[in-house]
């Protein structure tokens, strides 16, 4: 498959955490610790055999090699990453897995032109980032055929927090929410995901949320936390989100912030929960569904989806 960027600007803002070396294999752990959540999502949607599958947002590759096991050799997986770093690193990855049925381009999914079109669109973590997730998505559907899957997971960082409340969790819970939202992201997207689809011309999506829930010592949930907000360090400083009375974090604090997380947890005999993955699915419907859907709703973008690509 072929795919080129035409006369558009670029629609995604700067990616706030980064794209460092220590970012993208905080990713890979992130892809790791929520893996099954994904599969399961992707399962459950009907990702299938044979189908061809359009991974936004791809980073290092996780999303899109957990789609590549189910589309399987007939099928095929396309990421996109506007991050030559990361594109290049997935590439890597895949050639050490032998996997010939995935590829990786770097680009805006949202102002790329491919010659054929794609039987599903998926995303996690990736949508919150976009200025407009309605345009963004919108756009991305020009290559979606009619009856395909749109399928993506988003962030809700309001469940993140422990129980009984431990300050030093709740208050990293706290700077990776206002840190990301200070940023231009939208930390709660996930729980947009129903509206955003309505706007973007879809039928209202099926709907499940998963969270990594753990009272264990060895739970990665502690890293998880520490890492995102170590990768979200500049702009915590330059937007001065601290705790009360806090010039701002030191180097040694966040060092130490994964192991004293989990010590002041794990002394409470307590739990900890990682931020929440909305995932949200429906299927593009066909132009006299898409009529009906019109009627229908009032999306806040009528025009978004219904126009013809103009390549």
């Amino acid at each position: 498959m072929s795919c080129t960027e035409f006369g558009m600007s670029k629609l995604n803002v700067d990616y706030p955490l980064g794209h460092s070396s220590r970012e993208l294999d905080r990713l890979s752990f992130q892809g790791t610790v929520f893996a099954p959540y994904t599969r399961q999502l992707f399962a459950e949607a009907g990702i299938t055999a044979g189908m061809r599958v359009l991974d936004v947002g791809s980073g290092s590759g996780d999303v899109s090699f957990l789609a590549a096991e189910l589309v399987g050799s007939h099928g095929y997986v396309l990421g996109a990453d506007g991050s030559p770093a990361a594109v290049e690193r997935a590439r890597t990855r895949a050639i050490r897995r032998n996997l010939s049925n995935v590829a990786f381009e770097v680009g805006d999914p949202a102002s790329m032109h491919f010659d054929q079109p794609f039987d599903a669109i998926v995303g996690r973590f990736v949508l919150m980032y976009q200025p407009d997730p309605t345009i963004s998505l919108s756009n991305m559907m020009r290559y979606l055929r009619p009856g395909g899957l749109v399928a993506f997971q988003e962030l809700d960082a309001t469940v993140c927090r422990s129980w009984p409340a431990v300050p030093i969790f709740d208050e990293a819970a706290r700077w990776l929410a206002e840190g990301l939202r200070s940023s231009g992201a939208r930390p709660e997207l996930g729980l947009e995901m129903h509206s955003l689809f309505l706007d973007c011309g879809l039928p209202a999506p099926r709907m499940r949320m998963d969270s990594l829930v753990s009272g264990e010592p060895d739970s990665p949930v502690y890293h998880l936390i520490a890492e995102a907000v170590r990768s979200l360090s500049a702009t915590l400083e330059k937007m001065n989100i601290t705790s009360p009375g806090q010039a701002q974090i030191s180097q040694a604090e966040m060092n130490s912030l994964a192991d004293r997380m989990r010590e002041e947890v794990v002394a409470k005999r307590g739990v900890a929960m990682s931020y929440g993955l909305v995932g949200a699915w429906a299927r593009k419907p066909f132009i006299n569904e898409m009529a009906d859907l019109v009627d229908h709703h009032a999306p806040a973008h009528p025009t978004l989806g219904l126009q013809p690509s103009a390549d």
